[in-house]
């Protein structure tokens, strides 16, 4: 938790010519839930978010237990802080954008690993903007969009647009 918001930007600033109060996050799966809860941990830090195919709500489904439970133990309670539809339900406000594509075949989302859904409506129940995309086919790939390499490479523009907007406001 403390090497992607604390110790990368002080890397980074200290190495680029950057703006320290300008900074987006985004990832994909578990990658997806750490912008997310990096993002909701930290109301302010970020100005856009966005993720491909994250977990959205770990303390709900078969791999987020085992992962928090081998990372925090069994007290459930603490696995709370790390659940992104749980801290939402808490963000302190509106002023948020967040944009989340997802492959339809995806097989972690069949999987019930993923659970978009559940996100989906804490964000609603909050009036926090989220735009969910779920990615069918297209027409140069005859299979749904799945977990894979392809389907970030192919909506990997759509996220840096995304992000630009806020980052050049």
């Amino acid at each position: 938790y403390t090497v992607v918001p604390l110790q990368l930007p002080k890397l980074i600033n200290a190495n680029f010519p950057t703006d320290p109060e300008r900074m987006s996050i985004f990832g994909h799966s578990m990658g997806g839930h750490g912008a997310l809860i990096l993002t909701l941990k930290n109301p302010g830090k970020y100005k856009s978010v966005s993720a491909f195919a994250p977990i959205c709500n770990p303390t709900q489904c078969q791999w987020g237990k085992k992962a928090l439970g081998g990372y925090l133990g069994s007290d459930v309670s603490k696995w709370e802080a790390y659940d992104a539809t749980r801290l939402v339900k808490s963000y302190p406000d509106s002023n948020l954008d967040i944009l989340i594509d997802q492959g339809k075949d995806d097989q972690f989302l069949s999987a019930g690993q993923l659970l978009p859904d559940n996100f989906i409506a804490a964000c609603t129940e909050r009036k926090i903007p989220v735009v969910f995309r779920l990615q069918q086919a297209s027409f140069f790939h005859n299979s749904g969009y799945d977990h894979s390499y392809f389907f970030i490479a192919t909506f990997i523009n759509d996220h840096i647009k995304h992000h630009a907007k806020y980052l050049n406001a």
